[in-house]
């Protein structure tokens, strides 16, 4: 059975963007990417809504020679893992591995937990949202970054309740701290 991990790089204050969706703020330095590529290289399937999606497939495209080595690895482990995008509008994907579904349907995500020979990633505060509403997130990978935004669009549910186990903890030299949790049952 694969794990379905939520993972997001957030403002001290728990903000995926600002509040005019800035999240330039969040750009990951060399250190920081190298430790994400190596979290990624479990992940067989992405699960993206249309806007994350939209954010994401530019690694489709990027030219390697364009690329910091940290960055081709990342574009790699990327275009290798199949996505699949939940969006009611999105009338065809723009890179390889991937299809759209309409409407984001857990009992399906679950089936796809206990068939898959590879972890699950959901991306993007609103599918995550209704996948940890669901008890379907197994782990949290948070990467806080040491600024605050104030307002906009927040990692986690404001109306969501739930335990965590720390499993583990990591600092970087630019100030940013992975949390990894796992969900408590």
């Amino acid at each position: 059975m694969a794990k379905l991990i939520f993972s997001a790089i957030t403002s001290l204050d728990g903000f995926i963007e600002d509040s005019t969706g800035n999240f330039d703020w969040s750009m990951p330095d060399e250190e920081v990417h190298t430790y994400v590529n190596d979290l990624e290289r479990s992940v067989g399937t992405y699960l993206y809504g249309r806007r994350m999606y939209e954010v994401m497939v530019a690694w489709e495209t990027f030219e390697d020679a364009d690329l910091a080595p940290f960055a081709v690895d990342y574009a790699r482990i990327w275009r290798a893992a199949d996505k699949i995008v939940y969006s009611s509008t999105l009338q065809a994907a723009s890179s390889a591995n991937t299809r759209i579904t309409r409407t984001f349907d857990l009992s399906a995500v679950q089936k796809l937990k206990d068939t898959a020979q590879r972890d699950i990633s959901v991306g993007g505060p609103n599918l995550a949202s209704q996948a940890l509403k669901a008890g379907l997130v197994d782990e949290c990978h948070l990467l806080l970054s040491p600024i605050s935004v104030g307002a906009g669009k927040p990692a986690l549910p404001n109306d969501f309740r739930a335990e965590f186990e720390l499993l583990d903890v990591r600092r970087f030299g630019n100030g940013v701290v992975h949390l990894h949790y796992r969900t408590r049952t």
